[in-house]
């Protein structure tokens, strides 16, 4: 297992500038990336921006309700774990207080529960305060009875009688075309939706994107036809030029959203973290954002990377904790964007960061749940994290070997607990065709744990 392709370790920190671990205030491999300071009050008023359709001021921050609190303090995507209500109606309290408008939500978002969360949250509040996006995640049942009860379904959880955003959910995935095909058209769901959009049911039409461009360039190419209202795709600076390195089925952003701005279609951005990548970069990385601004953390780094760009009607954060949703107001009220400089500067470092061989996991847990207990996205999220710190060792020869072998073995058994660890799987692959990242992911358990016998045999 090679830890880069085309860089050592030793030349990447070169590069990047000579940094120690106090210096970007990092802990051992298995821990947060980013020490905890103090959460970042809102300095200003929330950046908004204008929905050329329907004059909607959008906040540039929107509230993805994917990673919602559980009564445990972790993300209710993960366990079995209810939704911590309590602290979603204190953070949507927060946030609204704060300038956010704008609440992203699926049937599919933990566990099927976060429309009723979201419902519940909301509803205490005038329903022209805010703007609800939701989507039609008809992802095992395509027919257009299951599709039409789940559409039904979201109205009651949302108590609402309109949806602001209304979304194809993932659209690209799958087969891509005849994938599209079975889902949306051949079931008559997308005309369904378009009268729906003629009644007032629906206030703006859109799709969200992974996986097969041909597929976005072929719903683009009925826009006449279709009038999407906005598209909402995955841009962040690394996956701004090299997403399809990262992935031969991605599509890089530059290209996604240079198609909607020539159309004037508004972007909504997903990922903006790359499902937290962003946030735990190599640790030099670290080091050289705080070097530039030490009050800012190095997520806002990617917030303000997504919302610079003039055409992004809203940003869309998953965010668990009330600390992540303080530090992106702080991001956004008011956005500071990046200068050419700066743009430049997180060019090379995604430039840079690719030369590692990290796994495009965005920890979406569309994988999830696994029917032999893996706890896939922990699996890979360890691995990234300990080749992000250098925590992968090559060889017994490798200076830092002992250290290495250490933090990996010791991060991964207080990461992931030994009954869904990689060694578990036996490549049903049940999991690879729900991945919006495409990843072979029994391949990549196998491979995992091939490393982890080795490092425990010392046979590297």
């Amino acid at each position: 297992m090679e830890q880069t392709k085309n860089i050592s370790r030793r030349a990447f920190f070169g590069k990047m500038g000579a940094a120690t671990l106090a210096t970007a205030g990092l802990s051992a491999c298995g821990q947060s990336g980013e020490a905890n300071t103090n959460p970042l009050a809102p300095e200003g008023e929330m950046t908004y921006r204008t929905n050329p359709t329907t004059g909607d001021k959008v906040s540039l921050l929107g509230f993805g309700m994917m990673r919602l609190p559980s009564v445990g303090g972790r993300s209710a995507r993960e366990g079995n774990e209810p939704i911590d209500q309590e602290m979603v109606n204190r953070m949507v309290d927060y946030a609204i207080e704060h300038g956010v408008n704008y609440f992203d939500t699926s049937p599919a978002y933990c566990r099927g529960l976060s429309e009723r969360a979201t419902g519940i949250a909301l509803s205490r509040y005038p329903r022209e305060k805010v703007f609800i996006a939701t989507k039609l995640s008809n992802f095992n049942t395509y027919t257009r009875e299951a599709s039409m009860e789940m559409y039904r379904k979201s109205f009651e959880e949302l108590q609402t009688d309109y949806i602001d955003y209304y979304l194809l959910h993932s659209i690209g995935g799958g087969t891509g075309m005849q994938t599209l095909r079975d889902r949306y058209i051949d079931n008559g769901m997308l005309d369904f939706l378009l009268k729906e959009r003629e009644a007032g049911r629906i206030r703006n039409l859109g799709f969200s994107y992974h996986g097969d461009v041909s597929v976005f360039d072929y719903l683009l190419s009925k826009h006449d036809e279709y009038k999407w209202d906005f598209v909402q795709i995955q841009l962040n600076y690394l996956d701004w030029k090299f997403a399809k390195e990262i992935n031969p089925r991605n599509t890089n952003a530059e290209y996604l959203y240079g198609e909607l701005d020539k159309r004037g279609i508004p972007a909504i951005i997903m990922e903006p973290l790359l499902g937290g990548r962003l946030s735990n970069v190599p640790d030099n990385v670290v080091a050289q954002l705080k070097q530039r601004d030490p009050e800012r953390s190095v997520a806002s780094w990617a917030f303000r990377f997504a919302g610079t760009f003039p055409k992004v009607l809203t940003v869309l954060s998953g965010m668990t904790r009330m600390e992540h949703l303080q530090d992106n107001l702080h991001t956004y009220s008011p956005l500071k964007p990046l200068t050419d400089e700066e743009f430049a500067f997180l060019q090379e470092t995604a430039r840079l960061m690719m030369q590692f061989d990290t796994i495009p996991c965005n920890d979406c847990k569309y994988c999830m749940p696994c029917p032999y207990g893996i706890d896939i996205p922990a699996v890979l999220l360890h691995y990234n994290k300990c080749l992000n710190e250098g925590n992968i060792a090559t060889s017994q020869q490798d200076a830092n070997y002992r250290e290495a072998r250490r933090a990996f073995l010791v991060g991964y058994d207080r990461s992931v607990p030994k009954l869904r660890q990689a060694s578990h799987c036996i490549g049903c692959n049940q999991c690879s065709p729900h991945c919006p990242q495409s990843i072979d992911i029994p391949a990549e358990m196998r491979r995992i744990d091939e490393y982890v016998e080795k490092l425990k045999q010392e046979t590297l």
